[in-house]
């Protein structure tokens, strides 16, 4: 089986970049996720489909010495390597691919270009340097883009096609001859017409020839007054409101599962859209915290303001609910290094604490169940430490009880799942505790 080069390219544009790139850009997480899901396989299309492009490849040989994947979000964007790449693969279609990558995923088109940096990037970064660890020559590079020809349009996330990317009849011009776009080839005889010809004598009128009167008028009319009935009818159903149960699971440090059912009302025609988390004001006693609605900070206000910690008996009434940081990350694989962006919330989880002074809280890290668990718990457990000792430097250590690593313990998503689907499982945690 041929090796999917997309698998190892998303191991670089993980959720930790989209969330440093919606910041970085201005735009939702959910858009540059999108985005980066079209152009990836459009990015990886075009190096396959010239393949046997010298410049091509020595950029991809060279590419794995550059550096360029530990800084994807300012490398790529200035780097002429990537400009002259990028002319070379799409030449004057790069405008049109942008386009339709920014209208897809609903970003502006300045960030959607800056993405098609990254993204072009992260591939001729990770692909030279799969090239290198394994001896590949240039030969060896040009039959790995060759294998991606047969996959590359499957790949692609729902609502886009290769034919509306605007670079060209991929399935003609590009050899891809898997991704469904019909390509009309005209017919050099010319357009056949089809002559039916009636079997009614000329000048007579079939209608006062039918023995059944006015039957003519009802064999249509008929099916259209059914029609009317059937839809009067689904519309109705429509409007009738059904009631539904959302089970929820929570898992707390004993991992103790527990249900909570809430009964909410919807409406069959609604259409379910995701969550997009957007930055506002969180009211902290006059004080506005910069979070999201629905987010870490404004959960821990809503239970603190109505006395749930003050009227909690013991700890066993507050182990079940943690709340997960919705914008602290830690470096891929390091422990002392967060993300850009990161200290905003650790400052907002400072004022928190100080404004109920009488709060305590517990720390917790997760990983997902890829790798070695003695490690995970290791990571995970330096991670739970970092907070806890970056609270204590800001004056809130006395608040905090403790700090553990449970590293895949609670994990839920299979270790073979994609990158993006285990980012759940990796997190980090609070609690508050008596």
């Amino acid at each position: 089986m041929s090796l999917n080069v997309i698998d190892l390219i998303k191991g670089q544009l993980g959720p930790a970049l989209v969330s440093q790139a919606a910041s970085q850009f201005g735009e939702s997480e959910s858009g540059i996720s999108k985005a980066i899901g079209g152009l990836l396989p459009a990015v990886v299309g075009g190096l396959a489909n010239n393949a046997d492009n010298p410049g091509v490849l020595d950029a991809i040989t060279k590419a794995s010495s550059s550096g360029i994947l530990g800084n994807l979000l300012g490398g790529s964007s200035e780097s002429p390597v990537i400009s002259t790449l990028l002319t070379s693969i799409f030449g004057d279609k790069v405008g049109g691919l942008v386009n339709s990558i920014a209208s897809f995923s609903g970003i502006s088109n300045n960030s959607a270009g800056s993405l098609l940096n990254l993204v072009t990037g992260a591939t001729v970064g990770t692909v030279g340097k799969y090239a290198a660890d394994n001896n590949l020559g240039a030969s060896g590079i040009s039959s790995l883009l060759n294998d991606q020809k047969g996959i590359v349009s499957t790949l692609l996330p729902a609502g886009l096609s290769l034919a509306s990317l605007n670079i060209g009849d991929w399935a003609k011009g590009y050899k891809f001859d898997n991704d469904n776009d019909a390509i009309n080839t005209p017919s050099s005889e010319g357009p056949k017409v089809e002559v039916t010809r009636s079997t009614t004598p000329v000048g007579t009128n079939p209608d006062r020839n039918n023995n059944e009167g006015g039957g003519s008028i009802w064999k249509w009319l008929l099916p259209l007054l059914l029609l009317i009935a059937a839809g009067y009818f689904l519309w109705k159903q429509c409007e009738k409101k059904q009631t539904t149960t959302t089970t929820t699971a929570t898992t707390d440090s004993t991992g103790t599962s527990v249900d909570t059912s809430s009964t909410t009302t919807t409406t069959p025609a609604a259409t379910a859209t995701p969550v997009t988390k957007t930055d506002e004001d969180i009211d902290l006693n006059g004080v506005m915290l910069k979070g999201y609605k629905g987010g870490m900070e404004d959960q821990m206000i809503t239970f603190l303001k109505s006395d749930g910690y003050k009227n909690a008996a013991d700890d066993s009434a507050l182990k079940d609910k943690w709340y997960d940081f919705d914008h602290v990350n830690f470096k891929m694989g390091k422990s002392n290094e967060l993300e850009a962006g990161s200290q905003g919330q650790l400052d907002n989880l400072v004022a928190i604490l100080k404004a109920f002074p009488d709060a305590k809280i517990k720390i917790g890290g997760y990983t997902d169940k890829t790798g070695n668990e003695a490690s995970n718990v290791k990571l995970s457990q330096a991670r739970a430490d970092y907070i806890k000792a970056a609270l204590a430097k800001a004056g809130v250590g006395a608040q905090v009880l403790g700090a553990e690593g449970y590293g895949s313990k609670f994990a839920t998503v299979d270790a073979q799942a994609s990158d993006a689907e285990r980012s759940v499982d990796r997190k980090m945690s609070i609690r508050f505790a008596k």
